[in-house]
């Protein structure tokens, strides 16, 4: 095989190839997919206990070799290693919440009609393929995983190509956690190969976590083979300070929304929108904290940024910072790579940013904050829906009631007063506008992947 077609793993932190790996071969595809719809038609006559105790099992195991997995996340992807174990705790949690609600969340719900008896009951649809990114490599398949698998689907997961570890040490989770063979299952191919999947009668919906770009030729492909999709796509969140917002919280809070996992979020706080009355004191603390994060080695414990996954991201977020700057942002911090081995970018503040500069109408997926002056609440709003996304929002404000009537102007997904935005199990998380669609997370999430089934019991009553 040409060593192009090879999957690699490359530490983006010291850019040494870590691994090679092979692409499924059709035949491997083959199996895979019988495998996944044969444990299917068992899976799904499982009780909920049954489930719930593989699924706590699978938390234990993630528990039980968190250093372990937080080190592939870690070497592979370039997340500060305090970060990975966050990721691979929550993970563990997400299992936990779904084996303890999964059954309360699907229980029938009893409706009012013209019969003796009717009722809704959710059931499962089948072999649900995942198409996942590299960013949050364990916690993004899990908070699918979870739910699906215990409605009684099963799933194939198609992992981001740079993260290859990360997608088998996942099948493996559930391997030893004693999830029956096919349950869930890793197949290591190409972005290419994915529409094969999409196509294939033995899978009957499809999720995906990416770009919008990503998002729109699978929907479409999905949509042409009439199959279920949510859609989790990109994000340019605001980060609007009013006023009478506590300066002290919303730096502090707004510097970790920014760069945390390097930038590398899709629900990260991107554009940062502040009223006249606050903005210079807003941004020169901003800056000045963005200056002292700490940028290293993702695997000491006191490195606060890690590199970017690619270099070829990297490159894109270079352009898009030169790009804004030639159009008359001024540059307050960062805005270059780091010299040496690894693709590591500075922590970078862009102030004077406008609404047609790149900073601000482009998705910029990177340890770069745009620092937006606005007159009021109500210009604050207009540039925060002034985006093709609408994935999450903070906002800012001692007054609460006026936080809560903005909150339903803004058009977005989810949005947080007074704290910074994160997805949490108990919680609906998604999109609108080129965001994407559907809901993960909480009794919504778990209701995505179910058959809404209408049972009626005659005979009819006047």
């Amino acid at each position: 095989m040409a060593t192009d077609q090879l999957i690699r793993s490359i530490n983006p932190a010291t850019e040494e190839v870590l691994a090679e790996f092979r692409p499924a071969t059709p035949q491997q595809i083959e199996e895979g997919l019988s495998s996944a719809a044969a444990a299917y038609h068992r899976w799904r006559r499982t009780e909920f206990a049954e489930r719930a105790a593989l699924m706590r099992q699978a938390a234990a195991t993630l528990r039980a070799q968190q250093a372990r997995w937080a080190g592939i996340i870690t070497a592979e992807m370039g997340k500060p290693i305090t970060e990975a174990e966050t990721e691979v705790e929550k993970c563990a949690w997400n299992c936990e919440f779904y084996a303890d609600n999964a059954e309360r969340f699907l229980s029938a719900e009893p409706h009012a009609s013209n019969a003796r008896e009717s009722y809704v009951q959710f059931t499962p649809l089948g072999t649900v393929l995942a198409i996942m990114p590299w960013n949050f490599p364990f916690w993004q398949l899990f908070r699918f995983a979870a739910p699906a698998l215990m409605a009684g689907n099963t799933a194939v997961l198609k992992h981001a190509s740079n993260v290859p570890q990360c997608a088998l040490a996942i099948e493996e989770v559930f391997r030893v956690s004693g999830f029956p063979a096919g349950a869930f299952q890793t197949l290591l191919i190409p972005g290419s190969a994915a529409t094969r999947l999409i196509d294939d009668a033995r899978v009957v919906a499809v999720t995906l976590t990416g770009s919008d770009e990503v998002g729109s030729t699978v929907a479409a492909a999905a949509g042409r083979a009439i199959k279920k999709t949510v859609m989790e796509l990109g994000g340019s969140d605001p980060f609007v300070v009013l006023d009478d917002a506590d300066l002290d919280a919303a730096v502090a809070v707004g510097v970790r929304a920014r760069f945390q996992n390097a930038g590398q979020s899709c629900i990260a706080a991107k554009r940062f929108i502040i009223v006249d009355a606050v903005f210079e004191q807003y941004q020169e603390r901003f800056a000045e904290a963005a200056r002292a994060l700490r940028v290293g080695d993702p695997m000491q414990r006191e490195t606060q940024i890690g590199p970017l996954a690619r270099d070829d991201l990297r490159d894109g977020l270079e352009q898009q910072v030169q790009r804004s700057i030639e159009q008359g942002a001024h540059l307050l911090a960062g805005g270059r790579r780091r010299p040496g081995r690894g693709y590591f970018f500075a922590p970078t503040v862009l102030s004077g940013v406008t609404a047609e500069m790149p900073a601000a109408c482009e998705e910029v997926f990177g340890p770069v904050a745009a620092l937006i002056r606005v007159r009021n609440a109500a210009e604050a709003v207009e540039v925060a829906n002034a985006t093709p996304y609408g994935l999450g929002a903070n906002l800012w404000s001692r007054d609460l009631d006026r936080a809560r009537r903005l909150a339903g102007e803004i058009a977005a997904g989810q949005v947080f007063i007074n704290g910074m935005v994160t997805s949490d199990p108990r919680l609906p998380f998604g999109g609108v506008k080129r965001s994407g669609f559907g809901r993960e997370l909480s009794e919504y999430g778990i209701r995505e992947f179910t058959n809404v089934q209408t049972v009626w019991i005659g005979p009819a009553h006047a």
